[in-house]
């Protein structure tokens, strides 16, 4: 086989001598580097070179068996690893693995805000040289440590060079934790015969006892003026490189079509044990790993289950200094697939790729940062990843990682999409030690704040499809509770009498699903098909205002269940334009009763308040508006958790009653003609006081049996296929709006209360404004009579057919602000519907 070092060792004289399995473990590269020009690529790491994920394991535990015999198993049970970052923290963690009862920290250069820094040191040969050490336990690198004394420190790096960090490391660590032993481990010492005299000189200088411990041995033999000649070789490639790489995009600066945007990916809720930090940056000890170790078959099961059948080979991707969750993850999908897994991670690191047999990276993918780094923005990288032949990448990252930067234009997301059938993403929640703050974001990456594990919620994870919902298990998280089996229908007639009479609220019972004719579907695929763009440029208005004033990777949550076709929509049109994968919840709100509390805790534990956006489907007199505003208020009052913007983004405003939105004008939504069967199959919301306890989500119905009939993924795909024709009307309308006074008139509800004086209702509550909310009235409850605006056409159709169904007279008015109102019969009695359901006048 061709040795993945001979390309440079041929064009620069460089050689590499030493054992024989030397070259077997070792390739060589460039990099632009003032400093090295030559990289050392090791084949066991996982950093540069995919490699089967036991085969890296199994390389750092059997160096930390080594320390343990030489430590002998007292002297194991008082040692403290340290890994470096980025390259050695998933190496070090498996030295630690390997010692058995060692806590292990790596250093890290991502400063965490509240985290006090226990030191820091440099490296002299790196592109990027500062190193923090921030353990959680202030005396986690102390000599003297929980009543144990003589802790020895083991020092885990993937190569000892010339031994200069590593020594650095020690001597900035000794001055402030004298001790009386060290270890360092490395995969490989490459130390040149000076080097080696410098590490007995400098143990006798500190007072200390330092032995090494190293897979391989041997040395880099570098010609003179070897450093230059190297940059100007990397000089030339990248000359050679750019000159035949094909020009892309589009003249004059213009995005991309939709069609050219990155494919979907899947998301895979791993549900990493609470209390288990995703790696070592603020410690981990052997409780944690106790943790850890028996909850990796049923992360590797959900892998596998995501993955599909029969996958050929599979990328276990890693983040930067995230190597080790994802090294564990890889070993349980090793071990519980029969697909050949490989495993490697993304990188600081700048190096050449050279696609030739003789050279150790083949193919690179560039991508932006994208964890908010504190050095600031700057390109990251993936080596041999590209023609790797991969059927799926699993990409893990940290929670502070999903970002927009993550998912958009140019992100690393996009970037795999070409090279693989099939990107999954696992995300693993940032660990933030208690008392700690997560550092603001800049407004370019705003990542997920990442939640406290040592305050595990005892709330349950969101429901998702197929097992409750007909919607995709990506499009939405419903944090609901599962009422299917619960007898909750009462005729219309019997809820209604019982509404009014105020011996029972309307959210206590369920009315039965109303079946439409044959001719009323018909209509509804009619209507859906006039107003698909119309409803799509809606859409992409209100996602773009969102994404322009409330950051570029909201929180979408949907007050269930009429706001959640039009969540998924928004998720979508993210998704297709800008490449972001959006979270998005459904969660219940009912009126007089307020939002779902634990809804909110929930969504406060795993994601920023600041970051929720409320989405409905449309405003009519804005009862709900002004309900979810008193119900946050009161909320935040009771629980003390802050930050929830109580602000609605809606598809259709009519009545004026808020300041984010797609359009004003009242037209029909197509999703508001039907119930559950546009909606996922799921039943209005339900609260009860025997069937929802203080500990409970809000609960509704899964109506599984009406799959026959179910149309919500046909008015999803419809309304998705309009996305591009619409986009340049979106970005000019979105350019106005954002530009133009939003504020709320709330004309909506002057005009209801005018009506329910004016009809001699007396009842705002029984006025329900817009074409949506009408259309509700004749599905749900007793209809009194219609007012339509005279001379609307199209959009009141199905109103036409419906009221025509139930009995319900409809009369034309001049002067009304939305194109029709519905009225709920004011007097009900029995009488108020015959036998038949239709309208009758009252007794």
């Amino acid at each position: 086989m061709v040795w993945s070092g001979s390309w440079v060792a041929e064009r620069l004289g460089v050689e590499l001598v030493g054992d024989g399995e030397l070259r077997g473990l070792l390739g060589l590269a460039l990099r632009r580097n003032p400093k090295r020009a030559h990289l050392l690529v090791s084949n066991v790491l996982g950093k540069h070179v995919p490699q089967r994920p036991s085969v890296v394991y199994g390389a750092g535990v059997e160096l930390g068996r080594r320390v343990r015999d030489l430590l002998g198993e007292d002297g194991a049970r008082h040692a403290v690893v340290l890994g470096y970052a980025e390259t050695a923290t998933g190496l070090g963690h498996a030295v630690a693995d390997g010692l058995g009862q060692a806590p292990y920290l790596h250093s890290t250069r991502r400063p965490v805000e509240g985290v006090a820094r226990a030191g820091g040191f440099e490296e002299s040969h790196s592109h990027a040289t500062s190193h923090l050490l921030l353990p959680e336990d202030p005396d986690l690198l102390a000599a003297e440590r929980g009543g144990e004394t003589g802790t020895t420190l083991v020092l885990v790096d993937d190569e000892f060079s010339t031994g200069n960090t590593v020594l650095n490391t020690i001597r900035a660590l000794h001055e402030r934790y004298p001790r009386k032993r060290y270890v360092i481990v490395a995969l490989v010492d490459m130390r040149s015969p000076a080097d080696r005299g410098r590490l007995a000189e400098f143990a006798e200088e500190i007072g200390a006892r330092v032995d090494l411990v190293a897979r391989n041995t041997g040395t880099v033999r570098l010609p003179e003026g070897v450093l230059e000649k190297g940059q100007a070789l990397v000089a030339e490639q990248e000359a050679a490189q750019a000159a035949a790489r094909p020009r892309v995009g589009w003249p004059g600066g213009k995005p991309e079509p939709l069609c050219n945007l990155p494919r979907p990916h899947t998301r895979i809720d791993l549900q990493w044990p609470a209390g288990v930090p995703d790696g070592g940056r603020h410690g981990f000890t052997p409780a944690h790993r106790a943790l850890l170790e028996p909850a990796l078959p049923a992360m590797a099961d959900r892998i596998a289950a995501a993955l599909g059948e029969h996958p050929r080979k599979v990328l276990v991707l890693g983040f930067e200094e995230l190597m080790y969750a994802p090294l564990r993850l890889g070993t349980a999908l090793e071990e519980r697939t029969g697909a050949e897994v490989r495993y490697s991670t993304t990188t600081r690191s700048p190096v050449l790729a050279v696609d030739d047999p003789g050279y150790a990276i083949r193919t690179r993918l560039v991508f932006p940062a994208h964890d908010d780094p504190a050095d600031g923005p700057g390109d990251r990288y993936a080596y041999n990843v590209a023609g790797g032949d991969f059927d799926a990448v699993v990409l893990v990252v940290d929670s502070t990682a999903d970002t927009h930067a993550l998912h958009g234009p140019r992100g690393l997301m996009q970037q795999l999409t070409p090279h693989t059938a099939h990107v999954l993403l696992a995300v693993v929640p940032s660990y933030v030690p208690p008392g700690a703050a997560a550092a603001e974001p800049s407004p370019s990456h705003t990542p997920h704040r990442p939640h406290r594990q040592e305050e595990p919620s005892m709330l349950p994870e969101p429901l998702r499809g197929p097992a409750f919902s007909s919607y995709a298990p990506d499009e939405v998280g419903w944090l609901l509770q599962d009422l299917s089996d619960a007898e909750l229908e009462a005729p219309t007639e019997e809820r209604e009498e019982a509404i009014q009479s105020g011996g029972a609220h309307y959210a206590e019972s369920l009315p039965v699903e109303y079946q439409p004719s044959e001719e009323y579907q018909d209509l509804f695929k009619a209507a859906l098909d006039l107003s698909a763009a119309r409803i799509a440029r809606a859409v992409g208005t209100v996602t773009e205002t969102v994404m322009a004033e409330r950051g570029p990777r909201p929180v979408l949550v949907s007050l269930a269940r009429a706001g959640t076709p039009v969540g998924v929509l928004m998720r979508r049109w993210a998704r297709l334009r800008h490449g972001v994968e959006l979270s998005h919840y459904a969660v219940s709100i009912v009126r007089g009763r307020g939002i779902d509390a634990n809804a909110l805790r929930w969504l406060a534990a795993h994601h920023n308040p600041a970051d929720v956006v409320f989405v409905d489907g449309w405003t009519g007199k804005g009862a709900i508006t002004r309900e979810l505003a008193a119900a946050i208020a009161e909320f935040e009052e009771s629980d003390g958790t802050e930050g929830f913007n109580p602000e609605i983004a809606v598809l259709a405003d009519p009545g004026g009653c808020v300041r984010t939105y797609g359009t004003r004008e009242d037209f029909l939504i197509p999703s508001a003609c039907l119930n559950s069967t546009v909606s996922g199959l799921i039943s209005r919301t339900v609260l009860r006081s025997d069937l929802v306890g203080p500990d409970d989500f809000h609960g509704a119905k899964f109506y599984r049996e009406l799959a026959g009939s179910d149309v919500s993924a046909h008015f999803l795909d419809t309304v998705t296929d309009r996305f591009g024709e619409v986009a340049d009307a979106v970005d000019a309308e979105v350019k106005e709006l954002l530009a133009a006074d939003r504020a709320p008139t709330w004309e909506g509800w002057a005009a209801v209360e005018r009506i329910s004086e004016e009809q001699g209702i007396h009842d705002v509550n029984l006025v329900k404004p817009g074409v949506g909310e009408t259309t509700r009235v004749l599905l749900r409850r007793v209809p009194w009579k219609i007012l339509a605006k005279r001379g609307a056409g199209a959009d009141l159709e199905h109103i036409r057919l419906l009221a025509q169904q139930r009995g319900v007279p409809v009369e034309e008015v001049d002067e009304l602000p939305y194109t029709c109102v519905g009225l709920i019969h004011p007097k009900y009695t029995r009488g108020a519907t015959g036998a038949d359901g239709k309208a009758v006048d009252s007794k």
